[in-house]
């Protein structure tokens, strides 16, 4: 975003009939090993690997991989189960998500929409944001190439849900190029206060000049006005930015921003309404300046942008477990 604008994813086919009586018949060895591999929960391999190609949609936390989930042969297919065995559960213990993240809830807000230069009536509409009326929302910037800040956050946000499932966590956007425009702003604090998130990241990058770069966390101001009041927040939200910052600067190798924040990486408003309006803590990160060459090249990077999620993650996770 500009700075001075607001900021603002089987059963088994049974094989019927003599071929499996036969087989069971013939195999018993083969068998036995399949009731123990079905004891220890059928656990086979999963896909570990981040998503490379947008949109990604979202999935739980433990995917079959495609070799995982190959159907099995004949000679591995047991006899099928007694009408009165009990079917599995979505609620049952194996099917809940796992790992250090696990039953905490994250939201993540990619800044702006890829649809919000289509639809400058709806998105210049003035919403309340406790401390004065603001945009809706805003078409976000770009590079000098062209590679949009709308496109960056989606991109990032779809890397960083997969690394935060995978520990278990449950993920929820505020948007994933699903909607026409937006949300507002107002909205998308809304959305991380409904899901009484344990945490919130609104992923951006800035617009500021040519030879403006680095990146930084924006934290909320203490804000009590209107609708506004961020006095629960301020204190888990820096630490929640700070921990952010901190494990950024480690994965990505990008500097504090050296035109924001006195070369801390952070700093505090209180004219965003996505934070103004949360009542969980929240954060905004502006992962780099798209306006400046260097700053740009990396952004438009994908690799980097993995790290860049895996900062993020990072940072996110390290709040949690405190």
């Amino acid at each position: 975003m500009s700075y001075d604008s607001e900021s603002p994813t089987p059963p088994r086919r049974r094989l019927r009939g003599n071929l499996v009586i036969v087989t069971a018949a013939l195999v018993p060895t083969v068998l036995a090993g399949w009731l123990v591999w079905q004891a220890m929960d059928g656990s086979g391999s999963h896909d570990d690997k981040p998503p490379k190609v947008l949109p990604l949609p979202s999935a739980p936390a433990a995917r079959p991989s495609g070799n995982g989930g190959a159907e099995p042969s004949a000679a591995t297919v047991p006899a099928a189960p007694s009408p009165s065995a009990p079917a599995s559960s979505p609620s049952s213990p194996a099917s809940r998500p796992t790992g250090p993240l696990a039953g905490r809830v994250v939201v993540i807000d990619p800044g702006h929409n890829p649809g919000n230069f289509q639809h400058a009536t709806e998105i210049n509409r003035q919403v309340d944001i406790g401390t004065n009326k603001k945009e809706c929302d805003t078409t976000g910037t770009d590079t000098r190439g062209g590679y949009t800040e709308a496109a960056f956050t989606l991109d990032v946000s779809h890397r960083l849900r997969a690394l935060l499932e995978k520990q278990g966590a449950t993920v929820t956007f505020t948007q994933d190029g699903d909607r026409p425009f937006g949300p507002c702003v107002d909205e998308r604090a809304a959305i991380g206060n409904r899901a009484r998130a344990d945490a919130v990241v609104s992923v951006h990058a800035d617009g500021s000049a040519q030879g403006n770069h680095g990146f930084h966390v924006i934290l909320p101001a203490l804000v009590n006005a209107g609708k506004a009041n961020t006095a629960p927040i301020v204190g888990p939200s820096r630490e929640l930015g700070v921990r952010i910052a901190g494990k950024f600067v480690h994965a990505t190798s990008m500097p504090p921003s050296n035109y924001v924040g006195d070369g801390t990486g952070l700093d505090v408003r209180k004219d965003l309404g996505g934070l103004n309006l949360s009542t969980v803590p929240k954060v905004f990160i502006e992962c780099g300046n798209m306006r400046d060459s260097g700053d740009a090249a990396l952004l438009g990077d994908a690799g980097w942008r993995q790290r860049a999620a895996q900062g993020i993650a990072d940072g996110i996770g390290d709040f949690l477990a405190k």
